[in-house]
């Protein structure tokens, strides 16, 4: 199975945020938004970076509360791991296991077009598994 099954069920919208809003402002975005991540766009298309809350509690730890008035461009995870609407979900679910990544943007020719996270691959899995169980059932039924 590929990204873009994921996408047709969940939605190709991406909460995005500028480069040059307080991180305040970011956590305050999450909050509101009830997600965990950002993708950090001056259009909503090109991807200059990626912010979290982990990230953002991460930086509190290290460098005190001081870090809630700098602007995200700051303190953005800049190398920013994406995938294609193509990509496989295994190597998916490897990549962000093995990066401890917890979201990808999705990019269409260099743009950005959609947003997974562990959780939306896990369930897609479990859904697809449970479909399959499912069928297996029926078949060894009979059908009845």
């Amino acid at each position: 199975m590929h990204v873009d099954a994921i996408l047709g069920v969940k939605g190709r919208e991406v909460r995005t945020i500028g480069p040059d809003v307080t991180v305040e402002e970011a956590m305050q975005t999450l909050h509101r938004s009830r997600i965990s991540s950002l993708v950090v766009s001056r259009d909503g298309r090109e991807i200059q970076g990626i912010i979290s809350d982990r990230g953002i509690m991460n930086l509190i730890a290290e460098r005190g509360v001081g870090v809630m008035s700098e602007p995200v461009e700051r303190v953005m995870t800049r190398e920013v791991i994406t995938c294609s609407l193509q990509d496989d979900l295994s190597a998916i679910m490897g990549t962000m296991t093995n990066r401890r990544i917890r979201h990808i943007p999705v990019v269409k020719d260099g743009q950005l077009c959609g947003l997974i996270s562990i959780g939306d691959v896990v369930k897609y899995r479990i859904d697809e598994i449970q479909t399959e169980a499912d069928a297996m059932r029926e078949y060894i039924s009979g059908g009845r």
